[in-house]
């Protein structure tokens, strides 16, 4: 199992996500999201695991803007551009992703 966390540091349910491996001894890789972001094949993988529109974090002031694009296309184009707009935690289990705390499908993983 290769898990990784993205999130942000002051994310409430990152925090949790983390203790949440680390209780049950699971080693996982944390990545800041704010400060190295998701490379586009990482966002990809995530997109074709949960959907496009469960990745933006309707909280952001940049969703509205968000919203109102044109094409899928750009829209993931602007949360590769703004990765403040992605909602956090994003567990990655290979193929598998979620966004936000999902302890009950991550329990499924072990």
């Amino acid at each position: 199992m290769n898990i990784q966390i993205f999130g942000k540091s002051k994310c409430f349910d990152t925090k949790k996500a983390q203790r949440y491996f680390q209780e049950r001894r699971i080693k996982f890789q944390y990545i800041d999201l704010l400060r190295y972001g998701m490379s586009r094949g990482e966002l990809n993988a995530v997109k074709n695991a949960v959907g496009l529109q469960a990745l933006a974090d309707p909280k952001d002031q940049d969703y509205p803007l968000f919203q109102y694009l044109a094409s899928d296309e750009a829209r993931l184009e602007k949360l590769f551009e703004t990765p403040e707009l992605i909602k956090t935690p994003v567990v990655r289990n290979g193929k598998q992703a979620t966004v936000g705390y999902c302890p009950e499908i991550w329990k499924n993983w072990t």
